[in-house]
């Protein structure tokens, strides 16, 4: 069976990934099969950049009939000209708590009417064959950004992310249908028909 390696430390990124490939015939491995994740500096300026720059990273480790895959995502809020984009993870600054770059959105936002706070989830994949060559996969997932906070499940912006179709915010939602909607599981079905193909 082909081996699909994921360059992520994200243990739930992982399974994620593993269970939108089922029966696709390609064994989901982590990172930790190259000895870890190998620290990245994610300098590019667009999302598949970053992913690239993660795959590069683990490929030069991985076995050479191994496939590698990367994502980069985050959120882009069209009021904020895309931002926070790439920056998604750090918005309020270096280290920054989900709490604080939530808070940050929402006041950056304040001002806006409900009609003005449309925002989508975006995720670009970088995947890399045994050859050496790159193909991108791209998944958005339209909304808008709630006035405030609503519900439990999930991480990040989920609490204030409302998916288009939808009233309640990814984190009310639940995870069954935030992964059949979300950006990641979108690109990741990209990818999987380019490699059923």
């Amino acid at each position: 069976m082909k081996q699909l390696i994921v360059a992520s430390g994200n243990a739930h990124k992982v399974e994620e990934f593993d269970g939108l490939l089922e029966t696709s015939g390609f064994e989901v491995c982590s990172a930790k099969v190259c000895g870890g994740m190998p620290y990245v500096l994610e300098d590019g300026d667009t999302f598949g950049a970053n992913a690239r720059i993660k795959a590069l990273a683990l490929r030069a480790l991985a076995p050479k009939d191994a496939w590698i895959v990367s994502d980069d995502s985050g959120l882009e809020v069209d009021a904020l000209g895309g931002a926070p984009g790439i920056h998604s993870a750090r918005y309020a600054g270096e280290g920054a708590s989900d709490l604080h770059n939530l808070n940050k959105l929402l006041l950056e936002l304040e001002e806006q009417p409900a009609a003005q706070r449309a925002a989508r989830f975006r995720c670009v994949l970088c995947l890399i064959d045994p050859s050496g060559s790159e193909q991108f996969f791209d998944g958005a997932c339209e909304g808008r950004i709630a006035n405030a906070p609503a519900g439990a499940d999930g991480f990040g912006y989920d609490p204030v992310f409302v998916p288009e179709g939808h009233s309640e915010s990814f984190a009310e939602l639940g995870e069954s249908i935030k992964s059949k909607l979300s950006h990641r599981a979108l690109a990741v079905l990209a990818m999987r028909r380019c490699l059923e193909s």
